[in-house]
């Protein structure tokens, strides 16, 4: 079963972003010097598309059979409702966090408060996770929570294109899933092309990103279940060689794409206007790499030996449940971090550092904190109100990653998909 490297694959995806965005630190460490690492780096919002991708890949494995045979009007209602049981706690109080320390870092830094988006309205828009949608959006209060806003119009449309995929599973031949799959990411792969915002969230970007990368996913799991005999059985030998050689290849593929595109004059945008401390803008083209990182879940769930038994291990499992809250605070934490090391003038040294390993292990902890405390007991509580059974913290968390063997069964079938 391929729930459990699945799961390590989010903390990767997660500590991908984490470190992208912290860039500024580590290159006032140094360690930005060190050149694959540095372009590794600059591409590592591509974590956020990888959470895309699993998604789709994860709720279908999830609910093909249980939604795909019909559209049914309760089991729609349900299904969006689990969802935001699953990402809704975590953002609204990060919501309420991310306004609060704006207010606390402007008395620290002594700055005024002139964040455009600072009002009722945007406030609102994020409050209903639609503040991405649109051709130009205004992003603000939790940044991250951008993508959150993404995965919600993905959980909107999911109870239709489940009944597509039920029929893909059903009758198309698997030359078919491939071209699908293929004809899919076309749409992204000429949009990456495009050097107008290196960001690539212009002219509706962050909707091209998601649904491609979201369906994809979906098909790829329709792959891999052709090439199962069945969903809880392995695959054949010749398919696990294959599997296991193409779980190194892909992400080598990425961190050489990325190496090219940190060297390709013609990739490099405008850096001017960049604060010193901010992160270097990602280069142009960087969506081109998407496609391996999807094919790179399929070859994960396929295998039995090499990488998945490193992204199985207890601690990347445990790392995987906590993910989601990881992403959600990490920016905050940074901001209030940062604003704490100006307001007492450490800016290098060895107390700098001391400082940036702290803010590391803080980001950890409290990722733990908010997964421990708010998150899944949240999610138990509005899984409860429609009488689904809670999955316990136990089971969720400390059971798969400090109880059961590296070797042991998958996690529960209803994991977190973020």
């Amino acid at each position: 079963m391929f729930i459990r490297q699945l799961t390590g694959v989010r903390f990767v995806a997660a500590a991908w972003v984490l470190l992208y965005h912290l860039q500024g630190p580590l290159n006032a460490l140094g360690l930005l010097a060190i050149p694959v690492f540095a372009d590794f780096l600059r591409v590592g919002r591509l974590g956020v598309d990888l959470f895309f991708a699993l998604s789709g890949f994860i709720l279908t494995h999830t609910y093909l059979t249980r939604m795909g045979p019909k559209l049914a009007g309760r089991g729609t209602l349900k299904f969006w409702w689990l969802r935001l049981a699953r990402v809704y706690p975590v953002h609204l109080v990060m919501l309420v966090i991310a306004g609060v320390a704006i207010y606390a870092q402007a008395r620290v830094t002594g700055t005024v408060l002139d964040r455009v988006w600072l009002n009722p309205t945007d406030f609102l828009k994020n409050l209903f996770l639609v503040q991405e949608w649109g051709s130009d959006p205004q992003r603000g209060w939790n940044f991250v929570a951008w993508s959150l806003s993404m995965e919600w119009l993905a959980y909107l449309i999911f109870p239709i294109l489940v009944l597509v995929l039920f029929v893909l599973h059903r009758r198309a031949p698997t030359w078919v899933l491939i071209a699908t799959w293929a004809v899919v990411l076309t749409p992204l792969v000429m949009y990456g092309l495009s050097t107008t915002d290196p960001y690539y969230t212009n002219n509706w970007g962050s909707t091209f990103r998601v649904l491609t990368e979201f369906i994809a996913g979906a098909i790829t799991y329709l792959i891999v279940r052709r090439l199962l005999p069945n969903i809880d059985g392995d695959p054949s030998a010749r398919v696990q060689r294959w599997a296991e050689v193409l779980a190194w290849l892909l992400p080598a593929i990425v961190v050489i794409g990325a190496v090219v595109l940190g060297s390709l004059p013609a990739a490099q945008p405008p850096m001017d206007a960049l604060a010193p401390d901010a992160e270097p803008l990602p280069p142009y083209f960087h969506l081109l790499l998407v496609p391996f990182l999807i094919a790179w879940l399929g070859a994960l769930a396929l295998a039995r030996k090499g990488l998945v038994k490193g992204l199985s291990t207890r601690a990347l499992v445990l790392g995987g449940f906590i993910s989601y809250s990881l992403y959600m605070t990490h920016l905050v934490w940074f901001g209030l971090w940062r604003a704490g090391m100006t307001a007492v003038g450490i800016e290098s040294g060895a107390i700098y550092a001391a400082g940036v390993v702290g803010l590391v292990v803080g980001a950890l902890l409290i990722a733990y904190a908010m997964w421990r405390w708010i998150e899944e007991p949240a999610r138990e509580w509005m899984r409860g109100v429609i009488g689904t059974r809670p999955v316990p913290t136990e089971e969720a968390g400390e059971r798969i990653a400090e109880k059961l063997p590296p070797d042991a069964p998958a996690a529960p079938i209803d994991i977190p998909e973020r």
